[in-house]
C-alpha cells in the first residue's frame, strides 16, 4: 500500500533561498564536472548531514543578484548522468562514515531535476576522509550555516553540538531497553501538578470549541504532551518559538505543524499559539513546556483516513523529539497522549478520502479512544519510527484493524521521515 507520504517537490524546488537544510546548483553535467566540482557536492552532502540534513537542488541557477531564480532544469544526458552509483561511490569515498542520501529526479512543470536528499547523521558524524584540491580538507567536520555555507566546523561550541548529537544518540541506541525499565515508573507526576496541566487541556478545548465551531458529533484528535514537572514560566515565549522553529523541516507537506503556521502564531500570556484560518484545528506551546494540540480532520463525520493518520502521527513524534530536545529535556520523562473523540461506528477507512466502503476499512466499536507513552525526549529523536509505528498499531487495534496489515508501516515511515 503506498501511502504518498512524499515531499512536495515543487515547494522544495521553488523556494527561492538557500539555508541550513537547502542548497541550489546550476544544471550541468556529472561526468563533465572536474575533480573540484565533484567535490563541492562532497562538501554541500557532508555538512548537511553533520547539521540536519536537507536538500541539495540541480537545474537552479543564479539571477545577475545571487538569487536562485533560473529554473532551467536538465536535459536528459545531465539528468541521467547523475547516476546514484557512480554519484554515491565518490561522494562515501571521501565521508567516513558514509552518507545516507538518495538522488532523485522530480519533474515539475515538465522540467526534470536532480535533488540529493540527504539524511543527518545518527550515531557518528561524517569527517573527511581525503583532501580533494582546494575543496576538502582531512579531517575535517563539514556543517552547514544559516547563511547557506558549507564549511568546516571550527569554533568550540560547533564542534561540542556534533560530539553531544553523537553521544546522545549513542547512548539512546544502546540504552533504550535499560532505561525504559528503570525510568518507567519514575517521575510520576502529583496530583498538584495534574490539576495544574489540567487547566492547560480545559482551556485549550473551550478555546477551540469557541473560535473553530467544530461540527457535532465530527472526529477529533487531540495530542498533548506533559513534562514530569510543572514549573510557571520555564521558558520564554521567544525560546518556544525558535525551538518550533528548529525542529521544522522545510521540504514536507506538514500535516501536524506546518512553518506558514508558525509564521501565523501569536502569543498570549502564557503560551504561543496558532488557530489556522484553514483548518479546524488549534496548537499551543505553554510556557511550562506542554504542549497542545487538537484537530478535526477534513474527511467523511464518519470516517478517518488511515494514510493521513500516519503521517500526522508520524510528524507528530518527530517533531516532539526534535523539539523538546532543543528545550533541554534530555532526561525528564514527557507523557505523551492521544486522544480520539467520537469514533463510535467511524470506519478506519485506507482507500482515499471520498472513496471509503466496508472493503476498505475498519470499524471502531468505542465512542472514544485513548493511548499514551512515557518518553525523554532523546528516546524520542533515536527512535521515532519505533515509536510511530508503535502507537498507530495501538490507534489501529481500536478501529479492530489486524495487524497483517501494518506490515510495510515502519518502511513507509521511514523513507517518509529520511526525506526530510
Amino acid at each position: 500500500m503506498n501511502l504518498q507520504l512524499g515531499i512536495n517537490w515543487s515547494d522544495l524546488i521553488y523556494r527561492g533561498i538557500e539555508s541550513e537544510e537547502l542548497d541550489y546548483k546550476a544544471a550541468q553535467n556529472w561526468k563533465s564536472l572536474p575533480r573540484s566540482g565533484k567535490a563541492k557536492f562532497v562538501r554541500h552532502c557532508l555538512a548537511l548531514a553533520n547539521t540536519k540534513g536537507g536538500y541539495v537542488v540541480v537545474g537552479v541557477g543564479e539571477d545577475n543578484a545571487g538569487k536562485p531564480s533560473l529554473y532551467t532544469g536538465l536535459t536528459e544526458e545531465q539528468s541521467k548522468s547523475f547516476d546514484p552509483t557512480a554519484v554515491g561511490n565518490f561522494i562515501n569515498k571521501y565521508a567516513d562514515p558514509q552518507i545516507n542520501f538518495t538522488v532523485e529526479r522530480p519533474v515539475i512543470d515538465d522540467k526534470q531535476y536532480v535533488v540529493f536528499a540527504i539524511q543527518r547523521f545518527d550515531d557518528i558524524p561524517h569527517v573527511c576522509s581525503q583532501g580533494c584540491e582546494h575543496e576538502l580538507q582531512q579531517g575535517i567536520f563539514y556543517i552547514r550555516t544559516a547563511d547557506a555555507s558549507s564549511r568546516p566546523a571550527y569554533r568550540a561550541s560547533e564542534i561540542h553540538n556534533i560530539v553531544r548529537r553523537s553521544l546522545r544518540n549513542q547512548r539512546e541506541t544502546l540504552g533504550r531497553m535499560i532505561r525504559g525499565i528503570l525510568y518507567e515508573d519514575r517521575q510520576i507526576m502529583g496530583d498538584d501538578n495534574i490539576n495544574r496541566f489540567n487547566e492547560h487541556i480545559n482551556h485549550s478545548r473551550a478555546l477551540f470549541q469557541r473560535k473553530k465551531h467544530p461540527a457535532t458529533n465530527a472526529v477529533i484528535i487531540e495530542i498533548a504532551v506533559t513534562p514530569a514537572t510543572y514549573v510557571e514560566n520555564r521558558f520564554s515565549l521567544s525560546e518556544l518559538k525558535k525551538a518550533c522553529h528548529n525542529s521544522l523541516y522545510i521540504a514536507s507537506e506538514n500535516s501536524f505543524i506546518s512553518k506558514q503556521e508558525l509564521d501565523e502564531a501569536y502569543s498570549s500570556n502564557v503560551s504561543l499559539r496558532c488557530l489556522p484560518q484553514a483548518q479546524v484545528k488549534l496548537w499551543q506551546m505553554f510556557q511550562t513546556g506542554f504542549f497542545y494540540y487538537r484537530i478535526q480532520p477534513a474527511t467523511e463525520t464518519a470516517t478517518v483516513n488511515y494514510p493521513e493518520l500516519v503521517r500526522l502521527i508520524s510528524e507528530a513524534v518527530f517533531f516532539f523529539g526534535q523539539f523538546y530536545e532543543e528545550l533541554g529535556f534530555d532526561e525528564e520523562m514527557l507523557d505523551i497522549a492521544f486522544r480520539l473523540e467520537h469514533v463510535e461506528d467511524v470506519l478506519l477507512a485506507q482507500a482515499p478520502a471520498g472513496r471509503c466502503n466496508e472493503l476498505t476499512g475498519y470499524r471502531c466499536r468505542i465512542p472514544e479512544i485513548k493511548y499514551s507513552i512515557r518518553r525523554t525526549a532523546v528516546d524520542l529523536a533515536s527512535g521515532d519510527v519505533d515509536h510511530a509505528v508503535k502507537i498507530i498499531r495501538e490507534l489501529g487495534e481500536r478501529f479492530n484493524m489486524p495487524e497483517s496489515r501494518h506490515l510495510r508501516l515502519p518502511q513507509t515511515i521511514r523513507d517518509y521521515l529520511d526525506k526530510r
